[in-house]
């Protein structure tokens, strides 16, 4: 049996295929950047069959650069940018409109019409009212796609998140199906039951006949053609919880955050849905082998994208490494404080209005002090979804806090950055040399389903090596950063509703 297996990577900037042979190793890996559109102030769209088609070259590249063949995979893994939401024609098989992004806000005033609903929202999707999540963005495309609500009735249009898009290409449109961690972030499904809710469906009226059926994460739920080759998809995971997975932080009492274009920590809590008093989500974190374990999540919406707008936007550094080298020039901060509010404040605070703000700057404040300024503000609400993790864990019977954070996603590969995090945390962080822990996660997934690794403690056997980081801050200096970091969150907060 072949041990090789193909992940598709699609995130919310690129798309990747990488394929993994059975030490867990990266045999080949090609990626592609694709257009991030901005309609309007506050709104993103994606190209949905720009995705698709980036996704299949990334895949035909990977399988050459390798010199294999789709017959020589045991399997594919998906692994995806959560939220987005895609609505197509399921005879042509085009979509209707452009994808509406996780980032997107457009929907916000909506969702606060709803503030009366959201208990029983809450309990039932473990979600806080907010455009992030899936149902908004579908029923804003079924009312303002013209006669894209008649068509929906009527059974004519698919919807989905982009790992339902995506099977649905690699099947020809043979398989139209949602694994339970992208099901859990629509906030149209119940997930104690795991299932579509008809009465959250009515709320958002969204016809049940365009949503996916529900699959578990781990299993074969379809088969892939490539080059009329059927491979077994045998598994489907947003990307949070595969990179979870692919650290093994599986258990109560661990925890990983991924540093990407937003920050998300995650925290297993076991097989019974949590309850967060601190501003997280209760989500699904995976369903493997019949069994569903949940997790706590902490989402910040802005963190690689703070650092893509300093350098495409206010211009003050001409890549990712000048910034970085412009941020470690300075020994202190010139008490700056910059809020990556730039598409509002997720967790623990959920303000749909708040915006980016840089407080505290005088005369002497330079480029250097805005840089360090913006990498101090992304390890500022990371401190603050922790604590809220910790709290959590400290009222739950399934866990214990934690004191080692485990670190995942392009932006953590700045030392600065970990070791402020470290600082502020006043915890070890925990950086794997191994990059790829999303499309890990998912490769993971695949292939304990399909037979190429028999437990999970064989994974855990596999070979592996990280950093490190430790603090060596004064107290009384992390105590004067984040106490500057809650006065500038407290002035960004309702920021655009005020100035209407």
């Amino acid at each position: 049996m072949s041990s090789y297996i193909l992940v598709i990577d699609q995130g919310t900037t690129s798309s990747r295929a990488l394929i993994f042979d059975q030490l867990g190793n990266v045999v080949s890996s090609h990626a592609r950047t694709f257009q991030q559109h901005f309609p309007k102030p506050s709104w993103v769209e994606h190209d949905p069959v720009e995705i698709w088609k980036t996704c299949e070259e990334c895949l035909q590249k990977a399988l050459a650069d390798a010199r294999l063949t789709p017959a020589d995979l045991s399997s594919i893994g998906i692994t995806n940018q959560r939220e987005t939401v895609v609505v197509w024609d399921r005879q042509s098989g085009r979509p209707i409109h452009n994808a509406i992004v996780w980032q997107d806000r457009r929907t916000a005033g909506f969702m606060d019409s709803l503030k009366a609903d959201s208990d029983w929202i809450r309990t039932t999707t473990g979600l806080p009212l907010d455009a992030y999540f899936s149902a908004s963005k579908i029923k804003w495309l079924l009312d303002h796609v013209p006669g894209a609500r008649k068509l929906a009735e009527n059974g004519s249009l698919a919807a989905g998140t982009i790992d339902t898009w995506l099977v649905w290409n690699l099947t020809r449109g043979a398989e139209h199906i949602t694994d339970t961690s992208n099901a859990s972030r629509t906030m149209l499904c119940d997930i104690t039951k795991r299932e579509w809710s008809p009465r959250l469906l009515e709320l958002f009226n969204i016809p049940h006949q365009i949503l996916p059926r529900i699959v578990p994460t781990s299993g074969v739920s379809a088969y892939a053609l490539i080059d009329n080759v059927k491979i077994p998809i045998a598994s489907l995971v947003g990307d949070q919880q595969a990179a979870t997975f692919g650290h093994l932080a599986i258990s109560p009492g661990t925890a990983k955050n991924t540093y990407g274009t937003g920050c998300f920590l995650m925290m297993p809590t076991g097989t019974t849905p949590p309850q967060s008093r601190n501003g997280l989500l209760s989500t699904i974190a995976w369903t493997i082998q019949g069994q569903t374990t949940y997790a706590l999540e902490g989402s910040c919406f802005i963190a690689g994208a703070a650092i893509e707008w300093a350098i495409k936007n206010l211009q003050i550094a001409k890549d990712v490494d000048e910034l970085n080298k412009l941020a470690a020039s300075v020994d202190g901060d010139g008490h700056v404080v910059f809020i990556p509010a730039l598409a509002g404040l997720g967790a623990p605070v959920w303000d749909q209005y708040a915006r980016g703000a840089f407080l505290g700057m005088t005369q002497a404040t330079t480029r250097a002090h805005l840089a360090r300024a913006i990498f101090k503000g992304i390890a500022c609400q990371v401190v603050d979804i922790v604590k809220a993790a910790q709290s959590d864990s400290s009222h739950s019977t399934s866990g214990a806090a934690f004191t080692r954070l485990h670190v995942d996603g392009g932006v953590c590969k700045s030392d600065l950055l970990m070791q402020l995090q470290a600082d502020l945390l006043n915890s070890t962080i925990v950086r794997p040399h191994m990059s790829e822990l999303t499309s890990q996660g998912a490769a993971y997934l695949a292939g304990l389903e399909t037979g190429v690794w028999k437990s999970v403690d064989e994974l855990r056997s596999l070979p592996e090596s990280h950093t490190t980081f430790t603090p060596n801050m004064l107290p009384a200096m992390r105590d004067r950063i984040l106490a500057l970091w809650d006065r500038g969150v407290s002035r960004a907060k309702a920021w655009e509703y005020h100035a209407e």
